[in-house]
């Protein structure tokens, strides 16, 4: 009997390469819906500063156990692995899938697998028909994923999850039941609940709202709320998370902001890093155990499903060239190894991809860098150093489907949802880019002569929950309330922005409301509110005041200033606000002056934007 099998197995799909590629890359979420089991990873530095990986499953009663090194692939065409076994049926195991266009617009798939049997049980197992089996399931994977792709399933691969016993379905039904009674759940709790009874547990060990938002169509905003609904009634828990920037990956986490680490390290990548809240700290969603547990270990841990947002990862013998057929768009890339060393970010016109080149240096080991490209379509890759190298082209999109702790702690359901989720005592965060508004009733004084002190006061809570809500609408969140003022917080300057000029636009709404509202019970208000608003965004820091997250520094010092600038009706914006991309254009075609002063606080006169009233 032969010591080597090779077989190849050749489909043709009526589904393109780019819509084929995130399914059939997912390694994990092949394996899963396989049936293979979980593995435990072991992950060994060693002394040049790689990454040795090392496996052991048990299936069938086998114990199995291999060294696990990187895939090398190239996204929407192709990737391969070559695993020796230490322990086991097999020597080694090899599979390399590819990815080509037919003219039609379909795909057409090429299935490569290399395998040595080892022992009496892996020469019995190729004896009996293994290869032979494992090609009638990829065969039928493969067309299930082009059926899903083509709509005409509704998961990318056949698979049936564990049975739930009828306690387990009678809480989620009741969970569920209580988030659709909020405003929170948005219509959106049945698929949740699906999704918790019938997804691979790859799609569960952390549910991520960005991701659920974009599969379901629904805006972020409705995802994110039901999720912290879910977690609040106990369907989820929540998990905070440091995501290595350069994996991706999540290497340490708490369930509550307050016991999460500041610093972590990435066995996979063998570096250090800290957390930063704008950037690398997300928040992620799994289910509560006693709905549905999630068992430990990993299904596959080095496919092209786990970074992304690298397109090209190729591994290098010393002093050995390549050329590998890739086409990248016009953009910005970081060329690096996946072994610690150098390296670099070009901007690329889209033309001829420039070679990477990896070369000895003193420090670091060795450096990246490039020469000018061949040819469009093609990239050279020269390793020129003594050691194997696995060269790595990535963009910079990293955090693609991560919510930051930032964004959502900007939005006003995870204060009102989660209000013991809060830094820990004395702890200070940067917030790289945060924008902040404060309003300020004009006319204050002469309300509360005018109505009374009660019914002043009813008038501006009412006001304190319009504002609110405007708010809320808009991704922000309302930090805190000052007597009659308001201070609120943004993740992005547009969405500040939007709220604040909607909130202008429908105070008159409001007021009229108010004085119908009030005449029907007999006491009529006839006095209108009157906003200030100034907004400004920048660097801060976020702490824990109060038992509530709140932000301090120059950037919430502006923004109070310029809404002292304000007259009635009108809204102040610092120039740079008014000056962001993204919220230029809310300004045009609106009256607005263009102003500058001197500020309390601030050495020099600070330039804004008036719009008047």
């Amino acid at each position: 009997m032969p010591r080597h099998h090779d077989r190849v197995w050749v489909w043709e799909v009526a589904a393109s390469p780019a819509a084929l590629w995130p399914y059939l890359s997912d390694t994990a979420r092949f394996n899963e819906a396989a049936g293979t089991p979980r593995y435990a990873v072991n992950e060994i530095a060693q002394p040049d500063g790689s990454v040795k990986r090392q496996a052991r499953a048990v299936y069938k009663g086998v114990t199995v156990e291999w060294d696990d090194p990187p895939f090398e692939w190239i996204a929407e065409r192709e990737f391969r692995q070559r695993r020796v076994f230490r322990r086991g049926p097999l020597e080694f195991l090899a599979p390399t899938m590819k990815l080509e266009a037919t003219p039609d617009g379909g795909s057409r798939i090429t299935y490569r697998l290399s395998a040595a049997p080892h022992g009496v049980v892996g020469h019995v197992l190729f004896a009996t028909g293994m290869l032979d089996k494992i090609g009638k399931g990829l065969e039928e994977m493969v067309q299930h994923a082009a059926a899903f792709v083509r709509g005409e399933a509704g998961q990318p691969f056949a698979y049936t999850p564990p049975p739930a016993n009828p306690e387990q379905r009678l809480r989620l039904a009741t969970l569920a039941r209580q988030v659709s009674a909020t405003p929170y759940a948005h219509g959106l709790e049945g698929k949740l609940a699906e999704h918790i009874e019938t997804a691979q547990e790859v799609d569960l060990v952390r549910i991520r709202p960005r991701k659920l938002a974009r599969e379901w169509q629904v805006p972020l905003r409705h995802a994110v709320e039901l999720c912290l609904e879910a977690t609040r009634v106990g369907m989820l828990g929540l998990s905070w998370n440091l995501l290595c920037p350069r994996c991706g990956g999540a290497k340490a986490g708490a369930a509550s902001l307050d016991q999460l680490p500041r610093k972590a390290h990435c066995p996979s990548c063998n570096i250090s890093y800290d957390g930063d809240f704008t950037s690398n700290v997300e928040i992620s969603f799994s289910p509560a155990p006693s709905i549905r547990s999630i068992a430990e270990g990993e299904f596959c841990m080095g496919g092209p499903h786990v970074s992304r947002h690298i397109l090209v990862q190729q591994i290098l013998q010393p002093g050995e060239q390549r050329m590998v057929t890739a086409q990248m768009a016009a953009g910005e890339y970081r060329l690096r190894t996946l072994e610690p060393g150098g390296e670099c970010i070009i901007q690329h016109d889209g033309g001829a991809f420039p070679a990477v080149i990896a070369e000895a240096s003193a420090a670091p080991a060795f450096a990246v860098s490039t020469e000018p490209g061949r040819a469009i379509g093609g990239i050279v890759f020269h390793n020129r150093t003594n050691r194997t190298l696995t060269f790595v082209i990535e963009t910079r999109d990293w955090r693609r489907d991560a919510l930051t702790a930032h964004e959502v702690t900007t939005m006003q359901a995870f204060r009102d949802l989660l209000p013991a989720q809060v830094l820990r005592p004395g702890e200070d965060v940067g917030i790289d880019n945060v924008t902040l508004m404060f309003t300020d009733l004009e006319g204050s004084t002469a309300l509360y002569e005018r109505l009374g002190d009660g019914a002043a006061y009813r008038l501006v809570r009412r006001h304190f929950g319009f504002l609110a809500a405007t708010i809320r609408e808009h991704d922000g969140a309302l930090v805190k309330t000052i007597g009659d003022a308001v201070m609120a917080a943004f993740s992005t300057p547009e969405h500040a922005v939007q709220a604040a000029l909607e909130i202008r636009d429908r105070i008159g709404g409001f007021n009229a409301g108010y004085r119908a509202e009030t005449a029907a019970e007999g006491d009529a208000v006839d006095v209108a509110i009157v906003l200030k608003m100034g907004l400004h965004g920048g660097r801060c820091i976020a702490v824990n005041l109060n038992d509530r997250l709140d932000y301090f520094g120059s950037t919430v010092n502006l923004a109070a200033r310029l809404q002292g600038r304000c007259r009635g009706g009108e809204v102040i914006l610092s120039q740079t606000l008014a000056d962001d991309p993204a919220v230029a254009p809310l300004l045009l075609g609106r009256n607005l002056r263009q102003e500058a002063a001197e500020l309390k606080g601030f050495d020099r006169p600070m330039p804004f934007v008036r719009l008047l009233g």
